[in-house]
């Protein structure tokens, strides 16, 4: 057990008295859960969704992404849970039509949805809980944990957990791209925004909390790389005082393959370009042309960390696969594309309204 503060606020797990889904204040909260086809009737989505009806919170919205004729079981299926939720479907064709009349029918993906979420929720409640519908390892209490922070006076608030399953350690995006990447910056780079970005024991962790005013200023963009973006947001409207990270203990999600682009090799290129464009806007210039080659030996000395780590806690550890990821994911070091990010809520050109209207077409007008 540790209990180590770094530059950013840590509250650690060290004794029973940690909140627990009984002690939350959950009256001013509400939950943002994103879902796709695949998470209908999962396991893991079944007991998120049971555990929130113990955490109670006072709005659930869970925007969807599903084909018409999947929609409606869908929607019959969450609202069998007795929880407060809106279900949105972010793919309705009325939806669609409001970002074409604005504007920002410009691709689709989780922060394309988590978005859409954002308008509303923030409307509707003062604190925000975002988290994944896919941790098997799912707890109430992770809702009391993410809103302690807030409770106490910080503005965001992030969780992070360890990855360790089947006798193995994953996090593999986190652990072999992200982290070390962040270690080849900060030996070439002393802004602030390189030290926040590096102060995060799990920055790809999908679980934050955050004030309603601080979730309208976030933009998110379409695909993957939300957590990072929402970091480099953090950071401008929180900063180093403002921000909390807090120990959600053991997590086990569902895992992708490495390879192509629904795998990590194709997130790692979302993340890349996520982690790079904050960086830019901040005031870091990347040496685009050894970046790669830096990053590679970074991930290099991790793996032997990691395969030491693994050997002293009696874990399988694949240093040769491990050392292929780093190989693959130094191809996403580039510089980053055209911004696709969306607007935040402050200066949205449609109401949370609007959205709601358009995305709940079974409710009649």
């Amino acid at each position: 057990m540790e209990y180590v503060q770094e530059r950013l606020t840590t509250l650690h797990d060290l004794s029973d008295s940690t909140p627990t889904a009984e002690d939350a204040s959950t009256s001013d909260a509400a939950v943002v859960v994103p879902m796709t086809d695949r998470e209908h009737g999962s396991l893991a989505a079944e007991r998120v969704l049971t555990e929130l009806e113990r955490a109670d919170p006072a709005d659930v919205f869970v925007p969807v992404r599903a084909a018409p004729g999947r929609i409606e079981p869908f929607r019959e299926w969450l609202e069998s849970f007795s929880l407060s939720a809106s279900v949105l479907w972010c793919n309705a064709p009325g939806v669609e039509d409001l970002l074409v009349e604005a504007g920002l029918a410009n691709g689709f993906g989780k922060g394309h949805d988590v978005w859409l979420a954002f308008g509303p929720a923030a409307d509707a409640c003062d604190q925000i809980v975002v988290h994944d519908a896919d941790a098997r390892s799912y707890a109430a209490d992770h809702v009391a944990r993410l809103l302690a922070p807030l409770e106490q006076g910080f503005a965001f608030s992030k969780g992070y957990y360890a990855r360790v399953e089947n006798g193995r350690l994953y996090g593999r995006l986190f652990r072999l791209f992200y982290a070390p990447l962040l270690r080849t910056l900060s030996d070439a780079h002393d802004e602030a925004i390189v030290d926040y970005l590096a102060s995060f024991r799990y920055a790809l962790a999908g679980e934050f909390a955050a004030t309603a005013d601080l979730v309208r200023e976030l933009r998110p963009p379409r695909s993957w790389g939300l957590e990072v973006a929402t970091l480099g947001d953090a950071f401008d409207h929180a900063g180093f005082s403002g921000t909390a990270q807090v120990d959600l203990g053991r997590h086990e999600h569902d895992h992708r393959a490495v390879a192509g682009e629904t795998g990590l090799e194709g997130m790692s290129r979302e993340v890349a370009g996520a982690l790079l464009r904050t960086l830019e806007e901040r005031g870091v210039d990347p040496d685009y042309g050894t970046l790669p080659d830096r990053y590679r030996e970074a991930g290099r000395r991790l793996v032997d960390q990691y395969r030491a780590d693994a050997a002293f806690n009696g874990l399988a550890y694949d240093a040769a696969a491990e050392r292929e990821q780093v190989d693959r994911y130094a191809a996403s070091l580039e510089p980053p594309g055209p911004d696709r990010r969306l607007p935040p809520w402050t200066d949205a050109p449609f109401s949370p309204e609007a959205v709601v209207a358009a995305a709940t077409p079974w409710v009649d007008g």
